[in-house]
C-alpha cells in the first residue's frame, strides 16, 4: 500500500521561504537573503518589491537550464555557516547530540550547498537508523555536500557517501568536522553511482539502507552520462541487488519536473518486491513564510521495512 504526503520540513531556524511568485522564490538562508527562480510559483508574489529588492544577492539565469550567474546586491561573505537541528533521542550507538552545521556559499549553478525541503529525509534516515537498535550499514548515492549521511552517522550508522563530484565531497567532509562528526564511520566515495553500485554487486557488500537524490541530468568523473529517466530504472535495480536480507529503508528523491510521485512510487514498488513494508510517496514542499503557500520542489517516495 502507497500512501501519498505532502512532506513538510518544519524544523528549520536557519532557512525560510520568504515569498514566491511569478517564478521567483525569496529565500533566506542564515543571514542572508537571494532571489532565486522558480518555474512552480505561478501565482503573484505576497510580499511588496520593496521587500524583495533588500535581497543580498539575486540569481540571474541564461538560455541553459541551469546555466546563469549571481548578482550580488549587498555584501555577502565567501562562505557561511547554517545549522539544522536534527532531533535523536539515546541509543547504544549514539554519543553524539546536536544539530547539523555546515557550510553554504553561492555556486554557479544557482544552488548554495543545501537543499532545505530535504531536510524531512534527514530525519526520517536518523530515526530508523536509531530504531534499529543494531548495527546499520547505508549507502548515500549523489550525496552532494553530505547532510543526509551526516544525518545517518549521528544516528549511529556507517554510511558510504558516493558522489562524482570531488568539489562536493570535500565540502562534505568540511561538513563532517563542522557537525562534530569526524570519528564518525563514514566512507567518503568520488565514482560514478550506477558503475560504484555494480561493482559494490559483484563483490556481494549489502546495505540497511539506501538514499538516492540523483539529478535530471549529470556527468561522472570519467565523462558517463546520467539521465534520470533512462538511468533510474537500472540504477534501482543494482541497488536492489545490494540490500541487506533485513532492510530498515529506501529513500528517492526526484527533482526532474516531468516525473510524477505516482511513477516514482511505482518503481520503488517493483525494486521492493519480496521484502515487507510501506512505501509513502509524494511531493517535498516549502511552506511560505508570507502567504502560506505551499511551493513544491521534488517528488519523492519512502519505502520502510514494518
Amino acid at each position: 500500500m502507497t500512501q501519498f504526503t505532502l512532506l513538510e520540513s518544519p524544523s528549520w531556524k536557519d532557512y525560510a521561504l520568504l515569498d514566491s511568485g511569478d517564478g521567483l522564490k525569496l529565500e533566506r538562508f542564515g543571514k542572508y537573503v537571494f532571489e532565486r527562480p522558480e518555474s512552480q510559483a505561478m501565482w503573484k508574489r505576497a510580499l511588496p518589491e520593496s521587500e524583495w529588492k533588500n535581497a543580498h544577492a539575486v540569481f540571474q539565469p541564461t538560455a541553459e537550464e541551469s546555466g546563469g550567474h549571481w548578482i550580488i546586491k549587498k555584501k555577502i561573505p565567501e562562505k557561511w555557516e547554517m545549522t539544522y537541528p536534527l532531533t535523536l533521542t539515546s541509543s547504544p550507538f549514539l554519543s553524539w547530540r546536536g544539530e547539523l552545521r555546515f557550510n553554504v556559499m553561492t555556486t554557479p549553478g544557482r544552488h548554495l550547498g543545501v537543499f532545505p525541503e530535504v531536510a524531512s529525509h534527514w530525519d526520517f534516515v536518523a530515526g530508523l537508523v536509531q530504531k534499529a537498535n543494531r548495527p546499520v550499514n547505508v549507502l548515500n548515492l549523489f550525496g552532494y555536500t553530505g547532510l543526509a549521511t551526516l544525518a545517518a552517522a549521528a544516528a549511529g550508522a556507517k554510511v558510504t557517501h558516493v558522489d562524482a563530484s570531488k568539489k562536493s565531497v570535500n565540502w562534505a567532509r568540511k561538513n563532517q568536522e563542522l557537525s562534530g562528526l569526524s570519528d564518525r564511520p563514514i566512507r567518503w566515495i568520488v565514482e560514478d553511482a550506477l558503475k560504484y553500485v555494480q561493482r559494490e554487486s559483484r563483490r556481494g557488500v549489502k546495505y540497511d539502507g539506501i538514499i538516492l537524490d540523483p539529478p535530471k541530468f549529470g556527468r561522472g568523473p570519467k565523462g558517463e552520462v546520467w539521465e534520470v529517466y533512462k538511468s533510474l530504472p537500472n540504477l534501482l535495480e543494482m541497488c536492489r541487488e545490494c540490500l541487506s536480507d533485513n532492510p530498515l529503508f529506501v529513500a528517492v528523491t526526484v527533482y526532474a519536473v516531468r516525473a510524477s510521485a505516482i511513477h516514482v512510487a511505482q518503481a520503488m514498488d517493483e525494486m521492493m518486491k519480496g521484502f515487507r513494508g510501506t512505501i509513502d510517496s509524494g511531493e517535498l514542499v516549502t511552506r511560505e513564510q508570507s502567504a502560506g503557500r505551499l511551493l513544491s520542489q521534488a517528488v519523492y517516495a519512502r519505502w520502510e521495512c514494518n
